[in-house]
């Protein structure tokens, strides 16, 4: 009598275990949300995952998306992140890194762009969110130039000096050096607090009063000087200078 022995399959020949994914009907996929009720109706989760496009085995693009959000503890703060600060995050390699910087990159240029299509001293909301996006998530102090020309229109915008997390050292000299050679007429300056609290220490003041004057020695205007925190700006102008 002829008997068929099946075998049990080995463990290699076993098939992969697939986990469910959610199921999500196609009108509420984030792209197609996007496309049919703009930008804002999605929440910084979903925005993140149009970005990254994918996930992992186990991981779905939405929970490497939130590990993100929650590692950084912001959207701005992961934006403003560096290239090594993704380091150990599952489901973000280098193509991804790339991605995320880029867009950043993409949202500076941008504003850099509309400050110069118009009088600075008119839209100071634009360089208060211009500065925000550049320097108010960084963790160090950062001193930043935003030079102008006579019509109050940016020239360039520069990184002047960087230091630690309280402490920074400025040169009145080295801006006055620099502002003669882009030929600005007239200067804003900002540097952030990184302790998210804007309110100007004795050394910003002096450094204000000394900046000031110095400028105008060379006939060139300090419009202002703004401390800069994650979510709140101090502008020494509005406040009547030191």
């Amino acid at each position: 009598m002829n008997e068929t022995i099946v075998m049990p399959r080995s463990a290699a020949e076993k098939p992969p275990i697939r986990r469910p994914q959610p199921a999500w009907p196609t009108r509420d996929m984030p792209r197609e949300r996007l496309l049919d009720a703009g930008p804002a109706a999605l929440s910084e989760t979903e925005l993140v995952a149009l970005v990254l496009g994918s996930g992992l085995p186990g991981h779905n693009v939405f929970d490497v998306a939130r590990s993100l959000l929650e590692r950084f503890g912001s959207l701005r703060a992961m934006l403003d992140a560096t290239p090594d600060d993704f380091d150990g995050v599952r489901g973000v390699g280098p193509a991804k890194r790339a991605q995320l910087l880029a867009i950043m990159e993409m949202a500076r240029r941008a504003l850099a762009e509309k400050m110069r299509e118009r009088p600075l001293i008119d839209s100071p909301e634009a360089v208060e969110d211009y500065l925000r996006l550049l320097i108010g998530s960084r963790p160090y102090e950062v001193f930043i130039c935003l030079f102008l020309d006579t019509r109050h229109r940016l020239i360039r915008s520069e990184e002047n000096s960087r230091g630690s997390l309280t402490r920074m050292a400025v040169y009145p000299r080295e801006i006055v050096r620099r502002t003669l050679s882009v030929n600005a007429a007239s200067l804003i300056v900002a540097h952030n607090h990184p302790s998210g609290a804007v309110k100007p220490s004795a050394s910003d003041r002096q450094l204000t009063r000394v900046l000031r004057d110095t400028l105008a020695l060379i006939d060139v205007q300090l419009i202002d000087h703004l401390v800069i925190g994650a979510n709140e700006t101090f502008s020494f102008a509005r406040a009547g200078w030191p």
